[in-house]
């Protein structure tokens, strides 16, 4: 099942790079906010000031990591795509997987085995989730099974004519 909703591979890769350098500024930004103005020496104009600067020093590193795992998992979902030739669930699980084994490479193959199998859980209950709503959702917008009568008057006054009937 594709999803026409998403830009074609190649695009995607610069597409969700940005979104997650986005979101991790964002986030980071205000994370980074709240931390360095509760760290902050006492007076409100220090901690606003401690709170800039915290914002300054590491919300664009923060980016960056955001940045650099949604590359690579876009790296390899369309190279997933591309191998397989579908698009499923199981792509994005993978990548989940690969992604969260190759940033930390560096740690040792312990490390990579353990953030490999939290990425592609963490991923599968991500895609689980997004089933459960689907399946849910499509309940809503199911048409209704028509009726057994051939007159659909009779559906409506059914209730009527069998109280005559027995009076």
């Amino acid at each position: 099942m594709e999803d026409y909703s998403r830009e074609p591979c190649p695009y995607r890769i610069v597409d969700d790079c940005g979104g997650a350098f986005a979101m991790g500024c964002i986030g980071g930004g205000i994370f980074q906010a709240l931390k360095g103005f509760r760290n902050a020496p006492q007076g409100i104009g220090r901690r606003f000031s401690g709170s800039l600067s915290a914002i300054k020093a590491k919300s664009p590193v923060i980016a960056g990591n955001f940045a650099a795992w949604g590359a690579i998992f876009s790296v390899v979902d369309c190279s997933l795509v591309y191998m397989r030739q579908k698009e499923d669930p199981w792509n994005s699980i993978i990548s989940g997987a690969v992604t969260g084994g190759v940033l930390s490479a560096r740690k040792g193959v312990a490390a990579m085995a353990g953030s490999a199998i939290i990425g592609g859980t963490l991923l599968g209950l991500i895609e689980s989730v997004g089933i459960l709503f689907t399946r849910l959702s499509a309940d809503h917008f199911r048409n209704p099974s028509p009726t057994t009568m051939d007159n659909p008057t009779d559906f409506a006054f059914a209730g009527a004519s069998q109280a005559n009937v027995s009076n």
